[in-house]
């Protein structure tokens, strides 16, 4: 599924993150940046071990905040690092650092003058934030950030497998950006 967001594109697709052909693809990393399971450990195995060297001198990630790393065996040029929220329930706050996951990935890119992006579902997996609630963050934030920097082409978002897609399908079908 594809929207137009003035001359930039937002996409939604199944499939495999570390496959994408964008500039840059954001892992959903723990505060270490260290690997982990789920996004985190198959971008880190794709990467190779460069990957995790790059990482230990950064000295971690702030939870919604994002920092940037080479791509090295990925396709993608650029990994973008970002610690989503673990979910306790609706809070404004939680919400709030899932946003701001988001909106620190793509002001990451630019600054490398990146204009292609692949996201995963960022806090869905073990943070355990609710798909239908993660997704119109996710897009919302997207949408608003295209709007206000037409510079990124493309936000593409490869979702796992076909439930977590049609969660963000709906998601978009109710923003309605068009």
């Amino acid at each position: 599924m594809k929207v137009k967001i003035g001359s930039s594109v937002l996409e939604l697709v199944q499939g495999d993150i570390t496959q994408q052909d964008t500039e840059a693809i954001v892992n959903a990393a723990n505060r270490t940046l260290l690997g982990g399971g789920g996004v985190d450990g198959a971008i880190h195995r794709a990467a190779g071990p460069e990957l995790l060297a790059e990482c230990r001198n950064l000295g971690g990630c702030d939870t919604g905040d994002a920092v940037v790393t080479r791509g090295y065996k990925l396709k993608a040029k650029y990994v973008i690092h970002t610690v989503g929220p673990v979910y306790q329930g609706p809070n404004p706050n939680t919400e709030r650092l899932l946003e701001s996951a988001y909106r620190r990935s793509l002001e990451v890119a630019l600054t490398k003058g990146v204009y292609s992006v692949a996201f995963p579902a960022i806090s869905t997996g073990a943070y355990g934030y609710p798909l239908g609630e993660a997704a119109s963050v996710a897009l919302r934030t997207a949408i608003v950030f295209l709007q206000a920097h037409p510079e990124i082409k493309l936000v593409r978002f490869v979702l796992f497998n076909q439930r977590v897609l049609e969660a963000f399908e709906e998601s978009l079908g109710r923003l309605n950006p068009a």
